[in-house]
């Protein structure tokens, strides 16, 4: 997998931060992880494998892809 920095809205290179797989197209985003037992239990169809980030809506529509 290559990954291309997209952009962060953060200072000193800390998180939050969104990249695309070049091979792909798809997102990957990096963020503070959710850990608080309520909020996750207020997520749906959670696997196993999966685990959830917060990030500032200003990264995504600064950064995110328009196509």
């Amino acid at each position: 997998m290559t990954l291309r920095f997209i952009g962060t809205t953060s200072e000193g290179g800390n998180c939050p931060t969104l990249c695309e797989v070049v091979e792909t197209g798809d997102i990957v985003v990096q963020g503070d992880q959710l850990t608080a037992p309520e909020d996750l239990a207020q997520l749906r169809d959670v696997g196993e494998h999966e685990m959830f980030v917060v990030i500032p809506r200003e990264l995504l529509t600064r950064f995110a892809p328009k196509e």
